[in-house]
């Protein structure tokens, strides 16, 4: 499934208009977007958890070439734990 076949889906449950299926969806990924940013956890009862955690430096070697060595960064990613409906689902 992707964007415009979830805003399909969610117009035609939701018994509204494609264009303010796109708005609810577009206003819902911002504020998850924004929130994370801000580094808040953003929780979907019966869905999910998503949060940010900060990953350590690494120090990466390919194929035991020292020469080629080199550091990444420490940086911020996103994390995402299922629920448990969501992992009944997809057993």
């Amino acid at each position: 499934m992707n964007k415009s076949d979830l805003i399909a889906v969610v117009a035609k449950k939701a018994n509204l208009t494609q264009k303010a299926a796109k708005e609810a969806i577009e206003v819902f990924l911002e504020e998850t977007t924004r929130s994370l940013g801000k580094g808040q956890k953003v929780l979907w009862s019966g869905f999910g958890t998503f949060d940010v955690r900060k990953v350590a430096d690494k120090r990466v070697v390919p194929f035991g070439r020292e020469e080629l060595t080199r550091v990444i960064k420490s940086h911020n990613v996103v994390n995402f734990k299922a629920g448990k409906p969501l992992k009944d689902a997809v057993k």
